[in-house]
């Protein structure tokens, strides 16, 4: 029996470029999460932005809500 999702996806190209733009919009939300936890020494932080995929979630509300030196929250 074969897998029909992963068939799915080797068929159909718009599935491949969603596939495409998802791990495009993880690599940049990460890459500059990772940059700023680093800059500001927070292991913590770099260590779970870098293991855990979520599509761009953790990265974002790192750099807008929990880093350090940030006002007003």
């Amino acid at each position: 029996m074969v897998d029909t999702s992963f068939s799915l996806l080797q068929t159909t190209p718009q599935y491949m470029f969603l596939i495409l733009i998802l791990i495009l919009w993880e690599l940049v939300w990460k890459g500059i999460a990772l940059w700023k936890a680093a800059k500001e020494s927070q292991k913590y932080w770099f260590i779970a932005i870098l293991i855990l995929n979520t599509v761009g979630i953790l990265p974002i509300l790192y750099i807008f809500l929990f880093k350090k030196g940030r006002k007003g929250i």
